[in-house]
């Protein structure tokens, strides 16, 4: 798994060696196995099985996806491009894979003493082993490994492209089949973001962010401005005394919002608008008192109660009142 979205370092291989001591190999193209010098020695009695992921001219390596067996060197015995034959395929047809997909893979390596025959199956991890090996060599590993015989895995991260290689599960069997693995039971593989999509994140997230912030900020300024715009007052008052009173929105949607083409009048302690209630489509005159009125509270509740109690046909009688903060 890489950084980059379509590029890889050097992969990974399955090692069976005569020796654990891998002190001198170097890395990347030589997945930390062999070196410039030992590759190709007949001493290094080692097999490797690899899943390369980069071209390399030096290994004469067909791809940048391949599966090869390799004794002694990095230039493949036999080598195929990454895949398996889908045996539900009357032709037995093959199906590429992409080593650096991310997806979870599965590889047999089976060999036979008595035929000294070398095969490398694989498929992706929800199917089943193919009957037809990917790539198959003949070599005799009784004259490779005589006595003890290390098995492992190695692999290259690479220098500038960096990949990561995970092994979920293996098995091994001796003189059998490997056991077979459950694959329910295993890890899944990491969730990785590329270099590339984070680089993207990195600039369009903070800009999404502020284009989301900058409407729900704009919408919360005006809801705030509209409870403050028809804000009420509530009085100790004004149960006891007067009429019901009416919401301020009713008013300012009666008045035009207090045009001065509705105002009836100017006053000393105000103006005096027409308006209709958009309920009741009823002629109203509204009151309103300046913050620079000489009429106290007092004055305003007297005149309020008082107009409430009278009834004349010259006289204009309260039929609500409010009190408001925008007053």
């Amino acid at each position: 798994m890489s950084d980059h979205v379509g590029l890889s370092a050097h992969g990974m291989a399955f090692v069976v060696a005569a020796s654990r001591d891998f002190s001198s190999a170097l890395p990347s193209g030589y997945l930390g196995l062999l070196n410039v010098t030992s590759d190709g020695d007949t001493g290094n009695r080692l097999l490797a099985v690899e899943l390369d992921t980069m071209q390399n001219d030096e290994f004469r390596d067909i791809n940048d996806s391949h599966v090869g067996i390799d004794i002694n060197s990095l230039q493949s015995l036999r080598s195929y491009s990454a895949g398996y034959y889908n045996d539900d395929d009357n032709n037995n047809g093959f199906r590429n894979l992409t080593l650096i997909s991310g997806k979870a893979m599965q590889v047999w390596v089976d060999y036979d003493r008595e035929t000294t025959r070398i095969d490398v199956t694989m498929a992706p991890l929800a199917v089943a082993k193919p009957k037809r090996p990917l790539v198959s060599a003949r070599y005799n590993l009784s004259k490779l490994l005589k006595d003890v015989a290390y098995i492992g895995f190695s692999a290259a991260t690479g220098g500038t492209l960096r990949s990561r290689h995970y092994v979920l599960g293996w098995s091994f069997g001796l003189g059998r089949p490997a056991p077979a693995i459950d694959i329910t039971k295993l890890p899944k593989l990491p969730r990785t973001v590329s270099k590339d999509r984070s680089r993207i994140l990195q600039i369009t997230l903070p800009l999404s962010t502020a284009a989301f912030l900058l409407p729900v900020g704009a919408a919360v300024f005006m809801l705030v401005r509209r409870h403050r715009r028809y804000s009420e007052l509530l009085e100790d008052w004004e149960i006891e005394f007067g009429p019901h009173r009416v919401l301020y929105k009713d008013l300012f949607h009666a008045t035009e919002g207090f045009k001065n083409s509705c105002i009836l009048g100017i006053g000393g302690f105000g103006r005096v608008y027409r308006g209709v209630l958009p309920t009741s489509k009823s002629e109203i005159a509204v009151k309103r008192v300046s913050h620079g009125s000489r009429q106290g509270m007092k004055q305003f509740i007297t005149e309020i109660v008082s107009l409430g109690c009278l009834q004349h046909r010259n006289l204009a009688c309260a039929t609500t009142w409010l009190l408001s903060t925008q007053w």
